[in-house]
């Protein structure tokens, strides 16, 4: 998830860039912005995201609530969400690729799509195959996978 995030993080600040300086190392702001969405609301919309996506992604490492502890269903919504998602981003790469030159649109903005895809692919994932830890009346505990119920012992 963090790299997911990165990635995502890397993108926002490029179009930053893109858009205040116009690095030449960095493509030009029109092939970062499909202007689906005004600019001025696009930049603090991606703020929320890498914010939110932050504490997702704090939340699954420390198990923490509110986004670290969520039910194995919940989970596979979220899995079953990032399908849906990324098959649009499909749908819309075709597009874009059997569009003629000048009709075709911008690229970036698909391929970070698939990223922020990935990122509740993997976010909903880490809730489905998180390990619950049981106390056994032994002093060592039991861990049961989520997923398959099998229980493991853990003698750490």
């Amino acid at each position: 998830m963090a790299v997911l995030l990165v990635l995502f993080l890397g993108r926002v600040v490029g179009q930053m860039l893109a858009t205040t300086t116009a690095p030449s190392w960095l493509p030009p702001m029109a092939r970062w912005y499909s202007g689906l969405m005004p600019y001025r609301w696009l930049l603090p919309t991606q703020i929320l995201f890498v914010i939110v996506m932050t504490a997702m992604t704090l939340g699954v490492d420390r198990r923490s609530a509110p986004f670290g502890t969520l039910s194995a269903a919940a989970g596979a919504w979220i899995v079953w969400a990032s399908y849906v998602y990324a098959l649009g981003m499909v749908a819309r790469s075709i597009r874009y690729a059997l569009a003629p030159r000048e009709r075709r649109g911008v690229l970036i903005p698909i391929v970070f799509h698939f990223v922020l895809a990935g990122f509740l692919f993997a976010y909903g994932s880490a809730a489905i195959v998180r390990p619950v830890v049981i106390p056994s009346e032994r002093s060592e505990s039991r861990d049961l996978h989520v997923t398959t119920g099998v229980p493991t012992t853990d003698h750490g």
